[in-house]
């Protein structure tokens, strides 16, 4: 076989795993999306600001 017959099957399986790699980190992408949008917040948060013991150290460290 000459070196361009070798060359040519490499290439092509470095092109197909690349194709590939791309398809399966859209599907892992596509499906986290997915599963966030189905999950709803827990009933208890309420997404408001919450002043804890470490915020109020970061406070009093930064003098705020």
């Amino acid at each position: 076989m000459s070196e361009k017959e070798k060359a040519l099957p490499r290439r092509e399986f470095i092109r197909n795993s690349g194709a590939a790699l791309g398809a399966a980190g859209a599907a892992v992408v596509m499906s986290g999306s997915a599963e966030a949008a189905m999950t709803k917040p827990d009933d208890n948060s309420t997404g408001d600001y919450q002043e804890t013991e470490h915020v109020k150290t970061y406070y009093e460290l930064a003098r705020f």
